[in-house]
């Protein structure tokens, strides 16, 4: 299995390649041979109609922490309409429907009011005054903006040219300084795991620490 990250620029955007690394060591301790590669040392075998990586080894499955909409407009992308299922790829290219946004004003209007949902829109707050405005694409914290009581915060980042959702604010617990955000899944209809990660404010970045996951 193939691992693939984006290489960093600095030390701050290092958190690709050490959650790879992370997960190449529990594949090793799974028995599953894996293998580095940056996301663009990856090439295209015409001949064998596969992806090979910066040793010309065939790419058969693939872990990547690489957003698919990015791949989809680089050099191969092509490929990726004729070879996709030659190749594993984790996460699924249908992880870009959760992945995006836009489902969530698509959600509220088809499940208004439900308890697991937030009031969203995509044409603006409407009546709302505590809201959050975000990016269709963005991750970890980025390109936000907070409006509250009148008073408004924004973070920096790449992302907004895509277009924006404007979500009803969540008040997020505050324990000791600190805000928790939990993470649970299900596999195949039971309880599965929980992640947490912590930061210093309402808002989650890639610096904020992570409580490992466990799985019963």
């Amino acid at each position: 299995m193939h691992f693939a990250y984006l290489a960093p620029p600095d030390v701050e955007n290092s958190e690709d390649l050490m959650t790879v690394t992370y997960l190449m060591d529990l594949a090793g301790q799974a028995g599953i041979d894996s293998a580095l590669v940056q996301i663009d040392e990856i090439g295209w075998d015409a001949e064998g109609s596969s992806f090979v990586d910066h040793t010309d080894q065939p790419i058969r499955s693939i872990f990547k922490l690489y957003p698919w909409e990015w791949l989809l407009r680089d050099q191969f992308a092509e490929q990726f309409y004729s070879s996709y299922t030659l190749t594993q790829w984790i996460e699924p290219i249908w992880k870009m429907l959760l992945a995006n946004k836009a489902i969530l004003p698509i959600l509220w209007e088809l499940f208004p009011h439900h308890a697991n949902l937030l009031e969203c829109y995509f044409s603006g707050p409407k009546t709302m005054t505590d809201y959050v405005k975000k990016p269709l694409l963005s991750r970890e914290g980025a390109n936000i903006t907070f409006h509250r009581g009148g008073a408004v915060a924004e973070t920096g980042g790449p992302y907004g040219a895509e277009g924006f959702v404007y979500q009803a604010r969540a008040r997020v617990a505050e324990f000791a300084g600190a805000y928790p955000i939990i993470g649970s899944w299900l596999i195949d209809g039971a309880a599965a795991g929980i992640g947490i990660r912590e930061s210093a404010s309402p808002v989650t970045d890639n610096l904020s620490s992570f409580v490992p996951h466990l799985f019963d």
